[in-house]
């Protein structure tokens, strides 16, 4: 390669990584706005978080697509190669955040003609508020490149579970006392678990980046949350439908 080619390929690599930082700022934006929404039972923003979700599935096909590119013509090895491919699995994931985000403000708005829950919005906000924290660390990582932050986010996976775990009781016991609030609390049993899902990205996310910089993949299961024997059982990973 000559200079210019060369330029000209750092300049394509470093653009898909920028174009990747700037969706999940659109992301992270979405999964906060989702939960803004389910808690101060703002039906604009809800509706506006559904709107928006389009521009994620355009960035996503866009940054695929470029990188199909930049394999085909430049056929990229080592670190250049796993750049590539990581922005790839990164627009994935990030793809998906923005539907299961997009889902719960769906939900928001039927939850919004119900009767206020507060007690129960606060409990979504608060692991809402988690999620988001992991997803802006994760992509800080990202962006950076500093290794640490991803294995950080990585480390606290179980966290996550942990709130979804302790929310499903509480909803389950909010139902069995009073049967009126059974729909919305399904539909909040569906953003918790949402939720969880955009956790289990953001962990996703963290392993691509490992990947990127050392070439390994990460060693070891995830760290997951394991209730207490004395819980009897109650507290282990719920299977919901799917929404």
């Amino acid at each position: 390669m000559n200079q210019h080619t060369v330029k000209a390929y750092g300049d394509e690599l470093n653009q898909l990584t920028a174009e990747v930082a700037r969706m999940g700022g659109l992301a992270e934006a979405q999964v906060a706005d989702s939960v803004d929404s389910v808690a101060r039972r703002d039906i604009a923003l809800a509706r506006a978080v559904v709107e928006r979700d389009v521009k994620l599935d355009v960035m996503q096909r866009d940054i695929e697509r470029k990188a199909i590119r930049l394999i085909a013509l430049r056929q990229p090895v080592a670190s250049d190669l796993r750049k590539t491919l990581s922005a790839m699995k990164l627009a994935s994931d990030l793809e998906r955040t923005g539907d299961l985000a997009k889902n719960i403000a769906k939900r928001a708005l039927a939850v919004a003609e119900t009767a206020p829950m507060q007690p129960l919005t606060r409990s979504i906000e608060r692991m809402g508020r988690l999620v988001s924290v992991r997803l802006r660390d994760v992509l800080d990582a990202y962006t950076s490149g500093e290794i640490d932050g991803a294995l950080a986010v990585w480390n606290t996976d179980d966290e996550v579970d942990e709130h979804y775990n302790a929310l499903f009781r509480e909803l389950l016991t909010y139902m069995m006392g009073d049967p009126r609030t059974i729909t919305a609390c399904t539909h909040l049993l569906f953003m918790a678990k949402n939720l969880e899902r955009i956790g289990d990205h953001a962990t996703n996310i963290a392993e691509t980046i490992h990947y990127e910089i050392t070439g390994d993949e990460m060693a070891g299961e995830r760290p997951r949350w394991t209730p207490n024997q004395a819980d009897s059982g109650v507290g282990q990973t719920h299977t919901l439908p799917e929404a």
